[in-house]
């Protein structure tokens, strides 16, 4: 009893500490600058108008108004919007708090980054089976540059990485409470008739009740795709995953008939999902239905006998809507001038700068003070990260390593998708989903280079200093690079110092 509360502690212990480091570099001057920084034009007006008109309205005027405290250019027209709305209800929450300043508008963001980080360090030490490889994990997250960016910024991907995580987080939680049943059963099975401990079962093996904690993720997934569609690859990728586990479960228990027996019992998975999914996401746009004043709120009142009309009239205006958005986004290619090509996403090539301003009153030790915010992931975690997510795939490929394919899932959903529309405006920020996974990943390949598996879980001395060396590097550079992941007024030389690449200017 004594040893399992230790354990306990040491587990609350790694996960405070790591939550108390990512809150630190996340809140702490969360209200600078005094601006609306980068999208958030979109996202903290269109949550100040879910909460002023309980829709999404038109604004005019100019952006700076809105943050300097003038709401007056707020219109009843509906918006044009092309995301759904629970992150933008979840920034409406912090200024329903905190009122409508950058602190109010930015505080859910901080809150759910912060969240997120204690995810992958509790999601780490699950799947590594340990408490220091989580904290790792954790810490490796907490001051990653592109999630600090994010997490003080009201824009929507923050929101969509904490429910991608929490969805996978309870995917980890469904298969050690389901591997567990299914090895008790499988001994009951091997009792009742009467065969050895290590003899095959017949048939496709015992049932293990209903799964609600796969359930509560599907919902959740719901919940990301209600953030941003791309939620979508990951709920797919994810429970694909899911159904592995449970093909390796079932012949680690010596199932004779183990992939149908796994491949039956993910039917009712897969109707859950088409069902539990869209209602999920369909029920987040209850302020939609429930206003006359919303975008097409009424399209299909007023235009009788176009599209599914065997639909009621309130469904088939949301069906045309998204209709309208989807080909936006397939339109979607004007230049800008921090889109990237997700090609070179995971080295981190070309970065978004949201905020760049000159402060002259600032006293920053130099003639030219500047304010400058750029979503820079940190290059420890990014740059070895891409190295080992080659090493991950190769050992998947020749090893068929089932840990290093759960670890790798995360990256590559959140990347492969977006390479057909290279051709699009889109922008390395979109990374901060991957984040976490490339986090997660790392501290695997830590783990293998600091207790190899020869040495059966002890230590090998050189890869534990290669291990410390990293950490420590990483704490280094992010250090270096963090007056431009909150825009602290720095000299214009210093900031200069931080644009290694010519794309990164």
């Amino acid at each position: 009893m004594i040893l399992e509360r230790a354990w306990r502690w040491r587990v609350a212990l790694m996960a405070t500490s790591v939550g108390v480091l990512a809150a630190i570099l996340r809140l702490v001057g969360l209200a600078w600058p005094q601006a609306l920084v980068f999208d958030e034009v979109f996202y903290a007006r269109g949550a100040y108008s879910l909460l002023a008109l309980g829709y999404e309205g038109e604004w005019e005027g100019d952006n700076q108004d809105f943050a300097n405290g003038d709401f007056s250019h707020l219109t009843t027209q509906g918006d044009y919007v092309v995301h759904p709305m629970v992150g933008k209800m979840l920034i409406a929450l912090g200024m329903r708090w905190f009122g409508p300043t950058p602190f109010g508008w930015r505080f859910m963001a901080a809150v759910v980054g912060i969240a997120t980080v204690v995810l992958v360090a509790l999601i780490a030490r699950q799947l590594l089976r340990s408490t220091l490889w989580g904290g790792v994990a954790g810490l490796l997250l907490a001051v990653d540059g592109e999630h600090i960016v994010m997490s003080r910024t009201a824009i929507l991907d923050i929101f969509l990485t904490f429910f991608v995580v929490a969805g996978f987080g309870l995917l980890v939680v469904d298969r050690a409470q389901t591997r567990a049943k299914l090895m008790r059963a499988a001994h009951d099975a091997r009792s009742r008739l009467e065969i050895s401990p290590d003899a095959p079962i017949p048939g496709m093996g015992p049932g293990t009740g209903i799964r609600w904690w796969r359930l509560a993720a599907i919902v959740t997934f719901g919940l990301a795709a209600a953030v941003k569609w791309s939620g979508l690859w990951f709920a797919a990728a994810f429970l694909i995953l899911s159904v592995i586990w449970d093909w390796a479960d079932r012949r680690d228990a010596k199932v004779e008939l183990w992939f149908w027996g796994g491949f039956v019992r993910a039917i009712p998975a897969f109707f859950a999902t088409v069902v539990w999914l869209p209602v999920t996401y369909v029920i987040t746009w209850w302020p939609w239905f429930a206003t006359d004043g919303s975008y097409n709120r009424h399209w299909a009142e007023n235009n009788p006998g176009e599209g599914l009309t065997w639909l009621p009239d309130s469904l088939n205006s949301l069906l045309h809507y998204h209709l309208q958005a989807f080909s936006f986004h397939e339109g979607l290619d004007s230049a800008h001038n921090y889109e990237s090509n997700p090609w070179w996403w995971p080295i981190q090539y070309r970065p978004t700068a949201f905020y760049f301003e000159d402060v002259p009153d600032a006293d920053c030790g130099a003639e030219r003070c500047v304010s400058a915010i750029h979503a820079i992931g940190n290059p420890a975690l990014w740059w070895v990260g891409t190295a080992v997510l080659i090493y991950a795939i190769w050992r998947v490929i020749r090893h068929r390593d089932l840990l290093a394919l759960t670890v790798t899932v995360g990256v590559l959903a959140a990347w492969i998708p977006w390479l057909p529309y290279a051709h699009r405006t889109i922008f390395t920020f979109y990374t901060v989903a991957m984040a976490p996974f490339m986090a997660i990943m790392v501290a695997w390949a830590l783990k293998r280079l600091a207790q190899p598996d020869r040495l059966r879980g002890a230590f090998d001395r050189t890869g534990v200093i290669i291990a410390v060396v990293f950490v420590a590097l990483a704490l280094i550079l992010a250090g270096f690079f963090l007056p431009i992941w909150t825009g602290d007024p720095i000299p214009f030389r210093y900031w200069q110092w931080h644009m290694w690449l010519p794309t990164w200017v």
